[in-house]
């Protein structure tokens, strides 16, 4: 399978992040990508007002990103922002293309590193996999990738990839933990592990917003044994990856993990 990585940087006009779409899922399908991957919080990026622009998964904007999939025959997962409840959003994937329509909400919440998450997002509930022509994926978002658990009930669920999407804070040794984790992540359960995060606003002349985690670049696409085979840096950038999910059941034969694990 064929697919694309879209490090983009957002802004706070779910209008132009919309073209910034529909740009690398262009080029995404003209490379012969079948499913191009975006980060969360393409809609908007953080650091600016959620509750104002989140809509429900039928709404405009998402109705626009389904639109965009249909004319070009490509999967796209993007990040966007959905209505919860109490005032609050739910930090949603947006998983659209031919024979799929699904969406994950943001299981675990980043109310770490002096940001609080949970006073303006809900939390999600349950994982989430979808299949694209006899691959499953899973999917998780920015700081799910800190919980091995979730990677591995995608795993157990049938994920032979696992997809991050993510807009990463920036901070001292970020960058590296960030790298680590994805890495971690696809050994603890034998799956490629397909991390998209926003790319870094310095690159472009811009600075972060506040203190909200905007994004330190730093995507890749890493096989079940940890090895990658994409990785980027901070600036805005498409990587297109051939992967074989086939090496997934014979990673598994040698390294059994999901077997092996005890529950305590």
């Amino acid at each position: 399978m064929r697919l694309a990585v879209a490090q983009i940087i957002s802004s706070a006009d779910p209008a132009a992040n919309l073209e910034l779409i529909r740009d690398y899922a262009t080029r995404a399908k003209a490379a012969g990508a079948e499913l191009v991957v975006f980060p969360e919080a393409a809609m908007r990026a953080f650091g600016h007002s959620l509750k104002d622009i989140a809509e429900p998964l039928d709404g405009p904007w998402a109705e626009k990103v389904r639109a965009l999939s249909r004319e070009l025959g490509v999967v796209i997962v993007a990040g966007m922002f959905t209505p919860g409840t109490d005032g609050r959003v739910r930090n949603t994937l947006l998983v659209t293309g031919p024979g799929v329509d699904s969406s994950y909400d943001k299981v675990h919440l980043f109310d770490a590193f002096g940001f609080t998450e949970s006073k303006t997002v809900e939390a999600g509930e349950n994982p989430v996999t979808f299949e694209v022509d006899g691959t499953v994926f899973g999917l998780a978002t920015c700081y799910d990738v800190r919980f091995p658990a979730l990677f591995a009930a995608n795993a157990r669920a049938g994920a032979q990839v696992n997809i991050v999407c993510a807009s990463w804070g920036a901070g001292e040794g970020k960058a590296e933990q960030w790298d680590l984790l994805v890495r971690a992540r696809a050994l603890d359960s034998t799956t490629f592990v397909v991390a998209c995060g926003q790319g870094d606003p310095e690159t472009i002349g811009a600075g972060p917003a506040g203190t909200a985690p905007t994004g330190v670049g730093h995507s890749a696409v890493i096989t079940p044994l940890g090895t990658p085979l994409a990785a980027l840096g901070g600036k805005p950038e498409l990587a297109v990856v051939d992967i074989d999910p086939s090496v997934v059941d014979e990673v598994r034969a040698k390294l059994p993990v999901l077997t092996n694990a005890r529950q305590f």
